[in-house]
This record gives structure tokens, C-alpha cells and sequence, in this order.
């Protein structure tokens, strides 16, 4: 009598994160194969990930502080801008790799078992090391405009930590519809496009009148991108507490569901795919 033997996911939480532990190679190899192809056959390499924002940071330098003349607090209004932009990009590019993970490894789903948030989850990896390179350019304008680092600047692990989760959290989501509905990879684009103007990457949230500051802060960008300035720019930056809380839940909020709806849907992924 021949035996069939199925491999499925463990049924609850504690086996499945097990199997992420079990499989922490696998998510290594994803996440370092992910960063080679990224820049594999490029003229300029890693100098990609500098460009963008650099060249968006001196745009809204124009649009924002020079034409509009909007305040900055006393910061350089360039540092201003690149401050905001650290986890802007990290956002936009997490949530972007995130949500066309699965879709780019349907050959990986539909033939082996491996716990599937592996995919989103080291696609946050490559987002990082931007993070990591666009970081050291911020330095270097720094020591240019004069800007030290005070003790705040501890404060940006816990903030890159933060700015992750929403990127995971957000990306686990349309990952997970995009599987089922692949109008989704459409509607990334534009949430994003949307979202770089009704969050202060432009400008400072300083601008928006007191009254309306709590309910702008429900976009949860906002809490994370203050709390960058704040972090950066020392005493030239004001956290607004009651807002950046809000944030604080709200990216909570966005992380946890979106784990829970991924792994309810998880189970059907090889099928639809």
C-alpha cells in the first residue's frame, strides 16, 4: 500500500512561527536574492537607490520651500525634506515589493511548503539596505548644513522599527489580496502617489492648524515622519505626542490584521495562484 504524505502549514500560530524559525535559512536566501537581482546588471549599481530621493528632495526643495516658501522651523529646508523621505522610501518600496511577492514566486507557492509570510516579509530586507545607503547621505548633508546629531538620534532604531511594520504590515494585505484580486497591483501605484502628497514629505506638519492636527495624524505616516525630524533634526523639530500615539496604534493595528488576514488566506494561495 503506497503512503501519501501532505505537508501543510502547522494549524496554529505557535507551529507556524516555529516553521519561520525552521526555515530562517530559506528567508535569508530570499532576502539576499532579492538584493542581488535588484541591482544585477546596472550601470550604476547601488547609486539607483541614492538618485530618487535626492533628485525628489530637490524638487519639493523648489516647490515647497522656495516658491511657496513654506516654514521649516529653522531646519535646512533640504534636510527638512530628506528626513521625511528615510522612511517615506522605505515605505514605498516595502509596500510595493511586499504586495508582488507572492505573485513573482507562484512557481515557489504552487511546489513546496514554507511558510508563505517568508516572501513580504524578506522583501522588507531590500527596502532596508535603501534605508541604509540613503542614511549615509543624510550625514553627509548634516556635517554640509552644519546639523549634529544629538541624542534623539537613538530614537531612529525604534522609528525604523516602527516605519517597517507598517510597511509589513500594509504589505501583507495587498500581498494577500493580490493573490485573489489582481486589480490590487494596480491600486499600489496610485495609494502610493496619493499618499507621498497627504503626508509631510513636502513640508511640515507644523503647517496643519491645531485643531485639525489629531485627525491628520490618522494617516499613520505622519507619526513616523515626525518622529524621523524629530529624531534628526534636534531642537529645529516638534513632536506632536498625542498624535504620534495615534500613529503608534495605528500602525499596530495595521500590522496584526494584516498578519491575521494573510494567514487566513494563506492556505488557498497555491490554488488561486
Amino acid at each position: 500500500m503506497k503512503r501519501e504524505i501532505v505537508l501543510e502549514p502547522g494549524k496554529g500560530y505557535r507551529h507556524y512561527w516555529r516553521d519561520m524559525w525552521d526555515y530562517r535559512e530559506l528567508f535569508a536566501f530570499l532576502a539576499w536574492r532579492d538584493i542581488s537581482v535588484r541591482y544585477r546588471q546596472t550601470v550604476i549599481g547601488v547609486a539607483w537607490s541614492l538618485i530618487q530621493p535626492l533628485l525628489t528632495m530637490i524638487v519639493f526643495t523648489i516647490v515647497f520651500g522656495r516658491l511657496a516658501n513654506l516654514p521649516s522651523g529653522g531646519a535646512p529646508y533640504p534636510i527638512l525634506v530628506f528626513a521625511a523621505l528615510l522612511p517615506w522610501q522605505f515605505f514605498s518600496n516595502g509596500l510595493t515589493a511586499c504586495s508582488n511577492s507572492l505573485i513573482q514566486n507562484a512557481n515557489m507557492i504552487s511546489k513546496i511548503y514554507f511558510p508563505r509570510i517568508a516572501l513580504p516579509a524578506s522583501s522588507i530586507i531590500v527596502s532596508f539596505v535603501d534605508l541604509l545607503l540613503a542614511f549615509v547621505v543624510l550625514l553627509v548633508m548634516m556635517v554640509i548644513y552644519g546639523v549634529w546629531p544629538t541624542w534623539r538620534f537613538i530614537a531612529l532604531v525604534p522609528l525604523t522599527g516602527l516605519a517597517g511594520a507598517i510597511a509589513l504590515g500594509s504589505g501583507l494585505w495587498f500581498a494577500a489580496l493580490n493573490v485573489r484580486y489582481r486589480d490590487f497591483r494596480y491600486l499600489v501605484p496610485f495609494v502610493l502617489q496619493f499618499g507621498l502628497f497627504v503626508s509631510p514629505v513636502g513640508f511640515s506638519s507644523s503647517i496643519v492648524p491645531a485643531e485639525f492636527k489629531l485627525i491628520y495624524s490618522l494617516n499613520p505616516l505622519v507619526g513616523v515622519i515626525d518622529g524621523f525630524r524629530w529624531a534628526i533634526l534636534g531642537q529645529d523639530a516638534q513632536l506632536y505626542l498625542p498624535g504620534f500615539l495615534l500613529s503608534c496604534a495605528l500602525v499596530t493595528v495595521i500590522l496584526l490584521t494584516g498578519v491575521r488576514y494573510f494567514r487566513a488566506t494563506e492556505r488557498s494561495f497555491a490554488d488561486v495562484i
